[in-house]
């Protein structure tokens, strides 16, 4: 009986419209929508003129990408776009993506997952390159869905 109890607790922390960040800091938990195609990826977070703090949208390329940048073309609020590799690791940050800019923000190479959240939001909770992210989506994560 235990086990079957302490099995389903793992299945609902790890749920497809959440997602779990871990570091040095601590831990965080947001609410996502998933982009997981070009279309979804594409608009993004356009036209929204608001995004509650514990939200955010998850992008999800197949594999990890030569090259990823994102841009803020309509998109009306300030995001902090957070770039991670195959393992969900957070290689780097674009710190407060300012509304309508349309310069391209890099991510570097080997990208396979994109989390977007409230700009100033990844600073303020101590988000850096090396936290890692868990989500059902990540094949072979750093933070297993199981731990």
């Amino acid at each position: 009986m235990g086990l079957v109890a302490s099995a389903t607790l793992v299945v609902a922390a790890c749920r497809d419209d959440r997602v779990e960040l871990r570091g040095d800091w601590g831990q965080a938990a947001f609410t996502v929508e998933i982009a997981d195609d070009s279309g979804e990826r594409a608009q993004g977070l356009m036209n929204r003129d608001q995004m509650s703090r514990g939200a955010g949208m998850l992008f999800v390329y197949p594999r990890p990408q030569r090259q990823v940048a994102f841009w803020m073309r309509n998109t009306r609020i300030p995001l902090d776009i957070i770039y991670m590799d195959r393992a969900g690791v957070v290689q780097r940050i674009a710190h407060q993506a300012v509304p309508y800019d349309e310069t391209l923000l890099p991510g570097g190479p080997g990208i396979q997952y994109v989390l977007e959240i409230n700009g100033g939001l990844a600073k303020s909770i101590g988000i850096a390159p090396g936290t890692e992210l868990r989500h059902p989506a990540i094949e072979t994560p750093a933070w297993s869905c199981t731990e």
